[in-house]
């Protein structure tokens, strides 16, 4: 052989190892961003167990708050039941919005803030709300490094090729509303 085809094949095998390794770089970020959004989806189940009984207690103490029980068990709902990265973001932003004032409510009522029973449920929601919190930074983490991956010169040509994909992020919808303090009426 001469030494030009054995140059010529050592180029191309390292053209094809550089693209096997840009390949597989991406199918790695691509299923870790999957992987985190099967964490936030782990904590938003754990949201959705707790609110019921979360409710039943609260109910027992406020009955005729009736049209705050039932926005929650609407929200809750729609949270559960939406498909799609931007329709959970908003049903989720949506629910948040229905326990503050479910929260909100159980401010009036001093029997019910001393009951062990909505205080052990009230910091699992604490604690799951925070977990969330946490999932949401890891997923959008995740995502914004597979997004600059798929951006980059030359792994965007293989991207391309590959059919990947950009991710979107998972965040609150409106900013305004999460700078405003809750209005509490009574």
């Amino acid at each position: 052989m001469s030494a030009t085809v054995i140059v010529l094949v050592v180029v191309l095998a390292l053209l094809l190892l550089t693209l096997i390794a840009m390949y597989n770089g991406l199918v790695t970020s691509r299923n870790r961003v999957d992987e985190a959004w099967s964490d936030i989806n782990v904590q938003l189940k754990r949201r959705y167990d707790l609110i019921p009984n979360l409710i039943s207690t609260v109910q027992g103490y406020a009955a005729h708050e009736k049209t705050v029980f039932e926005d929650v068990t609407k929200a809750r709902t729609a949270a559960m039941g939406a498909t799609g990265l931007a329709d959970k973001a908003q049903a989720e932003n949506q629910l948040e919005g229905t326990l503050k004032s479910l929260f909100a409510v159980s401010e009036a009522y001093p029997d019910l803030k001393a009951n062990q029973n909505f205080l052990d449920l009230q910091n699992q929601l604490t604690d799951t709300e925070d977990k969330i919190q946490a999932s949401r930074r890891f997923y959008n983490g995740n995502v914004r490094d597979y997004n600059t991956k798929l951006q980059k010169f030359p792994t965007s040509l293989v991207a391309g090729t590959f059919g990947f994909t950009k991710r979107d992020f998972f965040g609150v919808d409106n900013q305004a509303e999460i700078d405003q303090p809750v209005a509490v009426k009574f």
